[in-house]
């Protein structure tokens, strides 16, 4: 089984696209930089607290539909 940290990168870049955005914009958006943003969906890094909570808001979800990995 792949790790938390690229079970999470995957949901998040999953819910990116699926919004229409780019690393840019999700990095814009939540204050973040490309390179955080790069690095959390390759799952070199989680994000911490306060950074989930500022990609949900721009993605429109509650934090926990973050962890809602497919099976």
């Amino acid at each position: 089984m792949a790790s938390l940290k690229m079970r999470f990168g995957i949901r998040l870049k999953s819910l990116r696209a699926e919004r229409g955005l780019t690393q840019e914009q999700l990095a814009d958006a939540t204050e973040l930089s490309i390179e955080s943003i790069s690095n959390i969906e390759r799952g070199i890094f989680g994000p911490r607290f306060d950074n989930l909570e500022k990609i949900a808001a721009v993605l429109n979800l509650e934090v926990m539909q973050l962890f809602e990995f497919k099976k």
